[in-house]
């Protein structure tokens, strides 16, 4: 996909991600700054000054988008959504190209954005990133410090919405997302990506060992850390909602389909049903970000009909009383 090496792109593997038994593993973001909810911060909440680059194909970046939605965040961080073009300089804006907030730039690559924040910076260029049109920088490009973020740090000026962190569950939240992290999000790249039959193996192991694990989890409580909705569970949520129409063919991941496990697909509705939900979840472009030429499995851009998903039809997680945490209200 080419990475940026002292700020010039180059489409060489220079930045390999691959250890040395064939595993896809995925590399560190650069861009590692928060922003506050003080005023006087380096990069305080304010409306107006924050944009968010994501792309529908990516899980990664689809973890933000769900967050500004949960958040009520969409007056505070606008989005842009870009996508890849065979033969192009990773994530683009099209030919008409996109003007830089805060400049009078106009870009066609994501990677011009990064090299205005940083002119000698190398690293793979990713989504999702969020971008300071005040400073002209990049905050950060870690998808899971973006949910985390968004999930506090607008709080004293948008509208009530519920904390998806709260205090007594987060060691257990901490420890759910290690375990989807390891055992889902990158075991899917791990069979989708890895260039040895023995990573494949390894990883459709662990993947299917993980989601046999929160089929029985979900089984005894309504969400993955009880029955309460929080950050776990919208970390997990994009690989579910992609798991049957990308993963399965497009991946490899084809051991079983999630319709075969009648929790998590009943729990995959329940949340995919959630207001403003659907709206961030846009199916067919998922799989033709996937299946095109340009995408990051080898196909030869014909994007297969199937398997079919309906997403709204009822589930059965009502049997549980719905619970949210109290929700962060606005400070006067």
């Amino acid at each position: 996909m080419g990475q940026l090496v002292d700020g010039t792109w180059t489409s060489k593997s220079v930045l390999v991600q691959h250890d040395k038994t064939g595993l896809y593993f995925k590399r560190e973001s650069v861009f590692r700054n928060h922003i506050s909810p003080q005023a006087g911060g380096e990069f305080p909440a304010e409306p107006g000054r924050y944009h968010l680059y994501c792309a529908v194909a990516c899980p990664w970046a689809h973890r933000a988008t769900l967050m500004r939605t949960l958040k009520k965040l969409e007056p505070f961080v606008t989005l842009t959504n870009t996508f890849q073009e065979l033969g192009g300089e990773g994530w683009s804006f099209g030919e008409e190209g996109h003007i830089v907030p805060g400049t009078d730039r106009r870009v066609r690559w994501l990677h011009e954005l990064y090299t205005i924040a940083d002119p000698a910076c190398t690293t793979r260029v990713t989504v999702p990133t969020l971008w300071d049109a005040k400073t002209r920088r990049i905050v950060n490009n870690e998808s899971s410090e973006l949910m985390r973020m968004f999930n506090t740090a607008f709080a004293g000026i948008a509208q009530p919405s519920p904390d998806y962190y709260p205090e007594p569950l987060r060691l257990e939240i901490d420890a759910t997302n290690a375990l989807v992290l390891k055992g889902v999000n990158n075991a899917v790249n791990g069979c989708g990506y890895s260039i040895s039959q023995e990573a494949y193996d390894g990883s459709v192991k662990l993947l299917f060992e993980t989601l046999d694990s929160l089929e029985a989890r979900l089984a005894q409580q309504r969400y993955l850390c009880g029955n309460v909705e929080t950050e776990a569970d919208w970390r997990l949520f994009p690989s579910l909602v992609r798991f049957d129409p990308c993963y399965y063919v497009g991946y490899k991941c084809n051991l079983r389909r999630l319709e075969d496990y009648s929790n998590l697909s009943n729990y995959l509705r329940e949340l995919y049903q959630q207001s403003g939900i659907a709206d961030v979840c846009d199916i067919a472009g998922m799989k033709r970000g996937v299946f095109s030429k340009a995408g990051p499995v080898g196909s030869n851009g014909i994007v297969p009909i199937g398997p079919s998903v309906n997403y709204g039809r009822p589930h059965d997680r009502g049997r549980v009383q719905r619970r949210l945490v109290a929700p962060t209200r606005s400070e006067n």
